[in-house]
């Protein structure tokens, strides 16, 4: 009896799991596979921000710029600023430092905007003039598409986007991101 009870039970977890399983579908693999090469004096200088999955510390900002110089340490100095809610909204403004923490790895840098709490910034795609860049993080919950100029061509920006999708990033929660025009 006891076996029988046991056997019932075991037999509920199974289907139970399985139905967890088939419910959730398959998990999309994302290829955060990064650019082999990285020049630091190339990437440095001004990025526009095209489009990016929505975050907390950018939410409601548009016009978002990030400004990558060198300082004396041989660190990375990185300047992001945006406006709130438009473009003739308070500007918002963070410092932050960056880092290759692993010279073998150019592309995976880590960045810090905050004391000691660095995050995960990989280079995943990058134009060979470096007009554009595609770049993500460990974690599935950042993208971003920038640019040198505040804005690209439609079929660029379909390019890009399509990249994106082929390396398993759900494009639906891109967000574009309104520039001054120039």
């Amino acid at each position: 009896m006891v076996e029988n009870i046991l056997k019932k039970i075991a037999v509920f977890i199974m289907s139970m799991m399985f139905f967890i399983i088939a419910c959730n579908g398959p998990s999309k693999m994302i290829d955060k596979t990064v650019v082999k090469e990285l020049d630091l004096q190339k990437y440095l200088g001004n990025w526009y921000e095209i489009s990016r999955y929505d975050n907390s510390f950018e939410s409601g900002l548009v016009g978002v710029t990030a400004f990558c110089s060198l300082r004396d340490d041989g660190m990375i100095k990185v300047v992001n600023s945006g406006y709130k809610k438009s473009l003739d909204g308070p500007k918002s403004e963070v410092v932050g430092k960056a880092k290759i923490p692993n010279l073998s790895e150019p592309s995976k840098l880590k960045v810090s905007f905050f004391w000691i709490f660095y995050s995960d910034y990989f280079v995943l795609e990058l134009d060979k003039d470096y007009k554009w860049a595609i770049v993500g993080s460990s974690s599935d919950d950042y993208l971003w598409i920038l640019s040198r100029t505040p804005q690209i061509d439609k079929t660029l920006h379909n390019e890009l986007i399509s990249k994106i999708s082929n390396r398993g990033y759900d494009i639906s929660k891109l967000i574009n991101v309104e520039q001054k025009v120039e």
